[in-house]
C-alpha cells in the first residue's frame, strides 16, 4: 500500500547512499545542513587510542556521527546537552565557548545517543553523564568553519522560548540557501531552459528536506541542501500525470506531483516557503503538460463511482487525494473505515447486514453508552465545544498500524522508543473492541487494511516490541478467527468493502468525513464534532503574533491530526448496485419488476447493441445529407421500421422524407410559424408537432391531414413528450404540462380528447423537457439556466438546480434514471444527481451545445458550429470531433439500439450517421 510503496522508495535511495543514517533520527522539525569525513577518536593520546572511521553530520538540534562499520552504533548528541564545543586540547579553564583554530574537534556534553547498533532498528540506548568525544575532520582547514556553525546552532538550541528557537534556526537554514543555488551542471541536457528556480523542502513522513526546486522546459529538479539522500532528486515533465497544490502546516505552501494515474504514492512533494512560489510553479506544470487533463473533481469521481467504473476502494483513494490526504504527511494520511463489526466469529458472512458497521456514525458514536457520557461532557462545555478529544487519524494512529514494517518512524515520533507492549498493535479483535469502548480511542483505519500487502501485520523484521503483562512477546497481530492467514484476512477485508452492504451504505460514511455532516449543524446531528483546531480554517497562524505561542498550537495540530479537507456540503449520493437497478421504473425508488423470460432475451439483444454502439461512437461517418427545409431543423422522428423520416423546421413545414428511395413524401404546414418539435405516437399512425404558434398539431399520416389541434398554450410551444397516453408540452408561457390524450378509434375520423392533469409552473420560459424512461420523473430546462426536476406521480418539483449561465439547450435523463444532463449556451455540459439534485460533474466547450444524446458515460453533442462531439464523462475529456454541418447542430435522433443516427441543423440539413465496427 502507500505507505509501503513510500518506504521502498526511501530505501532505494538509502541504498544509492550506502548509509545507515536517516533523516528520521533527527528530532521532528529539525534540519540536516551539512556532512563531513571524520574518525571518532576513542581514548585520545592514550596507548589505548583507537579511530573509528565515519561521517559527523551537522544537523540543527544535534551531531550526529555515522560509523563505517554497521557493528557500531551511530552515535547522536544533542546540541542543548553539550557544556563545550571547542578544539581539543583547548584551555579547559575557559569556562565560555571557544572557537577552534586547528586539531580536532571536542564536544563535552551531559547526555548522548546509541542507535542502530549492528544495524538492527531498537529502541536508542541512552548514557548520561558528563563525557568528552573528540572528532577528527578530514580537512583540517573545515574545523573552524564546523565549530562556528556548532556554537551557533547550540545558541539557538539553549533559547529558553521554543518561538525564539525556530525563528534562530529557521534564519540560519534560509542564510545557507541564500548562499547557495541550484547547480545548472546537474540539468539532463545543456540545451534545457530554465523557467525558474526557488527554495522549497521536500517533504517525506515526518521529516522535510531543504533544498532548491528548477524547473526547465523539459525537467522538475530538486537538489537538496545537504545532498541527502542523493545530489538531486530529477523528475521528466512529459511523464507527469497529476499535480495536486496542498495545505502543509495549515498553509497553503504544498505542491505534490505524480506520475501515475491511479497511485496515492507521488513522486515528490514539495513544501515551498511562499505561496507564489508553490502557484508559480504549479502553473508551470500544468502549462507544459501537454496531456494534461485538468485536475479530477470529487464530482467527477462520483459519477465514475456511482457508475461503476471506480471500486470502493479506489473511490475513497481518489477523495483521500483530493481532500489534501498524502501518504507523505502523517498527520493527514489517508483515512478509510472500519467496515467489519465481527471479529469473533469463525466464519464471515458477508450476506449478513450485522456482520458491518454502522457506515453513518462516526466511531464514537457506535457505543451508545460511550457516547450518552460524552454528549454529557459535551453540553456542560464551554464554547468552543467539541465532542471528541482525540481524533480519528494522526501520525500516532497510523504509526500504530504500521509500527511492523516503519518501526524507525515510530522511533522518531517518539524520541527514540516503542510504545508499552500492551498499547501495540497486538490484536485486531482487541483494537476494534477499543475502539468502541475506550474513552478516548476513536481512530478510523488506514488503506493498508484494504490492500495487498500482508507485511504490516507480520513482524518480519523480528523487531522487539516487548513484552506484555501476560507474559507472551509482541510478535504478528492476532487475526479474527475467520481470517486464515493474514493474505485471507486481507482479502476477506477487501471483499467486504467492496461488498454490496458497504457499495449501498458508504455514502453515509462519506458524508461523515468528506462531506456535509463533516461541520456545521450536519456534524452537531450527527455525533461527529471534534476539537476547532482539527478542521481547516480552525486557526489562522499568520494572526498569531507570539512565536511561541504559534509554534505550540502548530506542533499540537500536527501531532493531533487533521480533519480532511470538506469535498461535499450536500448529502452524498448512493451508488448504483444491482439491488437498485430498478429504480427507473418509480420514482420514489422502491419498486422492482420483473421481465418475462422473452423480454429479457430481447433486452439482453438490445443492451449488447447499445454497448456495442457507444464503444464505436467515435468512428461516426457521414454517410448521406439532404437539404430538405428552407430554415434550420427544428426536430427529427423515425417510423419504427426506420424507413420515413419526419422532420420539423423554423419554415414552419412538417417533411416526411423516404429513407429508402431517398426522397421527399410530403410537405405539411399548419400555420406560418415555425415548428419547435416532433414525434410520432405508437402504431406509427399519428405525427406531433409543436409550433410557436402556441399550438400543437396532430398530423394523420394515414388520411395525409391534420386530425386535431391542442391549443393549451399563451406562448410558443418549445418542445413535447408523449409516453402512456400522455402528452407533456413546455412552452414559453413558463409552464410544462401534462395532458391526459385519449387516441381516436380510427385514425383520420375523430379528434383526440384532452384533459389537463397537471401544469408545472416556472418562473421563466421553458425551452427543453425530457422523460426519463419510465415517466415518473421529468426535466425541464429554461431560459434562465436553471434546470428542473419534478415527481410526475405527484406532479411536485424535487430539486431545482440554477446551473447554467444562460438558456439550457437540452436535458435528458441517464437510461437508469440516476442522473441528469443538460448542456447550455454557456457551453456547458451538466451532470446532476436526480436522488439529491448535488451538480456531481460539469465539462465546458469553448462553444454551446445545442443538442445531445446519451448512455449514461458518453454523450454524443451536437455543436454550434457543426460538428459533432464525443464526451468522456467519466474521463473528463472530449475524445472526438466530428465534422458535419455548416451551421448549428439544432437536434439529434438515434434509434433504441443506438445503431442509427440522424441529425439536423441550422444550414437546412439531415444528415445521416453510420457507425464503423
Amino acid at each position: 500500500m502507500a505507505f509501503i510503496r513510500k518506504k521502498q522508495q526511501e530505501q532505494q535511495l538509502q541504498l544509492y547512499s550506502k548509509e545507515r543514517f536517516s533523516l528520521l533520527l533527527l528530532n521532528l522539525e529539525e534540519y540536516y545542513f551539512e556532512q563531513h569525513r571524520a574518525n571518532h577518536i576513542l581514548h585520545k593520546g592514550s596507548h589505548h587510542e583507537r579511530k573509528i572511521r565515519g561521517s559527523l553530520k551537522i544537523c540543527s538540534k544535534s551531531a550526529i556521527f555515522e560509523p563505517d562499520a554497521i557493528s557500531q552504533p551511530i552515535i547522536k548528541i544533542p546540541l542543548r546537552d553539550c557544556i563545550k564545543i571547542g578544539k581539543h586540547g583547548e584551555n579547559g579553564a575557559n569556562r565560555h565557548f571557544t572557537k577552534a583554530k586547528s586539531g580536532s574537534i571536542s564536544l563535552i556534553f551531559s547526555q548522548v545517543y546509541f542507535i542502530k547498533e549492528h544495524n538492527v532498528v531498537a529502541p536508542y540506548k541512552i548514557e548520561r553523564g558528563k563525557m568528552e568525544y573528540v572528532f577528527e575532520l578530514d580537512v583540517p582547514g573545515k574545523v573552524e568553519d564546523v565549530v562556528e556553525t556548532l556554537l551557533q546552532l547550540h545558541r539557538a538550541s539553549c533559547l529558553d522560548k521554543l518561538g525564539d528557537q525556530t525563528a534562530m534556526i529557521t534564519a540560519i537554514l534560509q542564510s545557507r540557501l541564500a548562499r547557495t543555488s541550484f547547480d545548472k551542471n546537474r540539468f539532463q541536457n545543456i540545451s534545457e531552459k530554465l523557467h525558474m528556480e526557488c527554495k522549497a523542502e521536500m517533504v517525506t513522513p515526518l521529516v522535510t528536506n531543504p533544498g532548491h526546486v528548477c524547473i526547465t522546459d523539459t525537467n522538475l529538479y530538486f537538489q537538496p541542501l545537504n545532498g541527502y539522500p542523493k545530489p538531486v532528486v530529477q523528475i521528466t515533465l512529459q511523464d507527469v500525470r497529476r499535480i495536486y497544490k496542498r495545505r502543509h502546516g495549515l498553509m497553503p505552501l504544498g505542491l505534490e506531483v505524480f506520475c501515475t494515474e491511479d497511485d496515492l504514492c507521488s513522486d515528490i512533494y514539495l513544501k515551498f516557503y511562499e505561496p507564489q512560489d508553490r502557484d508559480d510553479l504549479y502553473f508551470y506544470i500544468a502549462t507544459y503538460l501537454e496531456h494534461h487533463v485538468a485536475e479530477h473533481t470529487a464530482e467527477s469521481y462520483m459519477l465514475q463511482w456511482q457508475r461503476g467504473h471506480l471500486s470502493n476502494y479506489q473511490y475513497l483513494l481518489h477523495l483521500n487525494n483530493l481532500a489534501d490526504r498524502s501518504c507523505n504527511d502523517l498527520s493527514q494520511y489517508p483515512v478509510f473505515p472500519w467496515i467489519i463489526h465481527d471479529y469473533s466469529s469463525s466464519e464471515l458472512d458477508l450476506s449478513n447486514p450485522g456482520t458491518f458497521r454502522d457506515l453513518s456514525k462516526p466511531v464514537g458514536a457506535l457505543n451508545k453508552e460511550r457516547l450518552e457520557r460524552l454528549l454529557t461532557r459535551y453540553q456542560e462545555m464551554p464554547e468552543p465545544k467539541f465532542m471528541y478529544g482525540s481524533h480519528y487519524s494522526s501520525p500516532g494512529y497510523v504509526l500504530f498500524y504500521l509500527v511492523r514494517i516503519a518501526p524507525e518512524y515510530m522511533l522518531c515520533l517518539q524520541n527514540g522508543r516503542f510504545d508499552n507492549a500492551d498499547r501495540m498493535f497486538n490484536s485486531i479483535a482487541e483494537t476494534w473492541k477499543n475502539c468502541l469502548d475506550g474513552a478516548t480511542d476513536f481512530k478510523e483505519l488506514i488503506p493498508e487494511f484494504y490492500g495487498d500487502d500482508v507485511s504490516f501485520l507480520v513482524n518480519s523484521l523480528k523487531l522487539d516490541l516487548g513484552k506484555r503483562q501476560g507474559g507472551q512477546m509482541v510478535d504478528d497481530v492476532e487475526l479474527p478467527p475467520w481470517a486464515s492467514s493474514p493474505e485471507d484476512f486481507l482479502q476477506k477485508s477487501k471483499d467486504a468493502l467492496e461488498s454490496n452492504y458497504v457499495s449501498e451504505h458508504l455514502h453515509e460514511w462519506i458524508d461523515l468525513i468528506f462531506g456535509y455532516k463533516q461541520k456545521g449543524s450536519g456534524a452537531v446531528g450527527a455525533h461527529n464534532v471534534f476539537h476547532p483546531l482539527t478542521y481547516e480554517g480552525g486557526v489562522d497562524l499568520n494572526s498569531i503574533q507570539d512565536p511561541d505561542e504559534k509554534v505550540a498550537m502548530l506542533t499540537q495540530i500536527l501531532e493531533f491530526g487533521q480533519t480532511p479537507k470538506q469535498l461535499f456540503v450536500t448529502p452524498h449520493p448512493r451508488r448504483i448496485t444491482p439491488k437498485f437497478k430498478s429504480l427507473s421504473q418509480t420514482s420514489n425508488y422502491n419498486a422492482t419488476t420483473a421481465d418475462s423470460p422473452g423480454e429479457e432475451s430481447f433486452e439482453d439483444l438490445t443492451e449488447e447493441s447499445k454497448t456495442l454502439a457507444w464503444n464505436n461512437i467515435t468512428k461516426l461517418q457521414l454517410h448521406e445529407h439532404y437539404k430538405i427545409h428552407k430554415e434550420a431543423v427544428t426536430g427529427i422522428t423515425v417510423s419504427r421500421n426506420g424507413s420515413s423520416v419526419f422532420t420539423t423546421s423554423q419554415d414552419s413545414t412538417l417533411k416526411m422524407f423516404s429513407k429508402e428511395s431517398k426522397m421527399l413524401q410530403r410537405s405539411i404546414s399548419f400555420s406560418n410559424m415555425a415548428l419547435s418539435s416532433c414525434l410520432l405516437l405508437p402504431g406509427d399512425a399519428t405525427v406531433i408537432t409543436s409550433s410557436w404558434d402556441n399550438n400543437v398539431y396532430f398530423y394523420s399520416i394515414a388520411f395525409g391531414r391534420r386530425q386535431d389541434t391542442l391549443m393549451g398554450h399563451d406562448d410558443a410551444v418549445s418542445k413535447i413528450c408523449w409516453h402512456d397516453n400522455r402528452l407533456y408540452s413546455a412552452s414559453w408561457d413558463s409552464t410544462v404540462k401534462v395532458w391526459s390524450g385519449v387516441p381516436a378509434e380510427m385514425p383520420g375520423t375523430k379528434r383526440h380528447h384532452f384533459d389537463l392533469l397537471a401544469e408545472l409552473e416556472h418562473d421563466v420560459s421553458v425551452d427543453t423537457i425530457s422523460l426519463n424512461p419510465a415517466s415518473t420523473l421529468l426535466v425541464s430546462g429554461t431560459k434562465e439556466g436553471t434546470v428542473n426536476i419534478w415527481d410526475l406521480t405527484t406532479a411536485t418539483l424535487m430539486h431545482q438546480i440554477p446551473c447554467h449561465s444562460g438558456i439550457v439547450c437540452d436535458t435528458a435523463f441517464s437510461p437508469d434514471s440516476r442522473h441528469v444532463l443538460s448542456t447550455g449556451a454557456d457551453g456547458c455540459l451538466n451532470v446532476i444527481d436526480v436522488q439529491t439534485g448535488m451538480l456531481i460533474s460539469s465539462m465546458t466547450s469553448d462553444e454551446p451545445q445545442r443538442c445531445f444524446v446519451w448512455d449514461g458515460n458518453s454523450v454524443l453533442s451536437g455543436s454550434q458550429s457543426g460538428e459533432l462531439l464525443v464526451w468522456d464523462l467519466l474521463g473528463a475529456k472530449i475524445s472526438e470531433r466530428i465534422q458535419g454541418h455548416t451551421g448549428a447542430v439544432t437536434c439529434i435522433w438515434m434509434n433504441e439500439q443506438c445503431s442509427s443516427i440522424i441529425t439536423g441543423g441550422e444550414d437546412r440539413q439531415i444528415i445521416f450517421w453510420k457507425l464503423q465496427y
